[in-house]
């Protein structure tokens, strides 16, 4: 799956925000090693570089077209190609950091208990995660994908993320390993100009499977069928613009 960065900064800002809230959350006065998991563009490793300086601050995703937008806005940051499933710090980090990447790899619990093991004592691992399977966006992705030409498709094979684990599973396999943990769910409502807004949002990540799936052939078909149904799912506004509803679930982990 071919990732955007132009697509992806569209709403640079809104997507943003979270991992903003995250580092706020983040106990540590100082870091001597800090690493951005799936840092994309660069706009959260931004945040790192802004409150603890450049130095050993860097970025790792799997999409070259993420790190060569990510290494124009950062040009003095080391940003790397590396697979999250198996990647491991080949030395202990005080901070590793991941905004909304961990959701597209179905193992992630087992992937953070090994990622503690890469920390310093008292090293962080944070992490937020969109929770929003159960949101209207994500649930006419589902009735689009079954209700055109394209279908047949669909019929073969399920391209819809699979859910998040419970709070309580997350805490279970992280807390013996912490002195600290704090799980926690925001519900961000994003003023958005139009229905076509919201679409334009999803392109860049969850709709982006759909799309590849539907193929080239029915993709703007495709398209004109998921606007129409997020158009009746989200009502205008007294200003004329639409809220898009966005839970996401924050993990702070302080290592013991």
């Amino acid at each position: 799956m071919a990732w955007s960065a132009s697509q992806y900064v569209k709403f640079e800002d809104e997507r943003t925000r979270p991992a903003r809230d995250l580092l706020a959350q983040v106990p540590l006065e100082r870091v001597s090693k800090a690493i951005d998991l799936g840092c994309g563009p660069g706009n959260s490793t931004q945040l790192i570089v802004d409150r603890y300086g450049k130095d050993g601050v860097s970025g790792l995703d799997s999409d070259l077209n993420m790190l060569e937008a990510a290494r124009k806005r950062l040009p003095d940051t080391t940003f790397t190609e590396a697979d999250l499933a198996t990647w491991q710090p080949n030395e202990p980090a005080d901070l590793l950091f991941a905004n909304a990447v961990f959701q597209w790899l179905p193992n992630h619990l087992d992937i953070f208990d090994r990622l503690m093991d890469g920390l310093t004592r008292g090293g962080v691992l944070a992490v937020q995660m969109p929770d929003n399977l159960g949101e209207p966006t994500h649930l006419l992705m589902e009735e689009s994908a079954h209700a055109g030409p394209w279908k047949t498709a669909f019929e073969k094979k399920s391209v819809r993320r699979n859910p998040l684990s419970q709070p309580s599973a997350y805490y279970s396999r992280l807390i013996g390993k912490s002195e600290r943990l704090d799980i926690w769910h925001t519900i961000y409502n994003h003023p958005m100009a139009d229905a076509a807004a919201i679409v334009e949002w999803v392109k860049a990540t969850g709709l982006m499977p759909y799309l590849a799936t539907a193929d080239q052939e029915h993709r703007e078909a495709f398209l004109a069928d998921y606007l129409g149904r997020v158009e009746k799912a989200y009502p205008k506004m007294a200003d004329g613009r639409v809220l898009l509803g966005f839970p996401r679930i924050f993990m702070v982990a302080v290592k013991g």
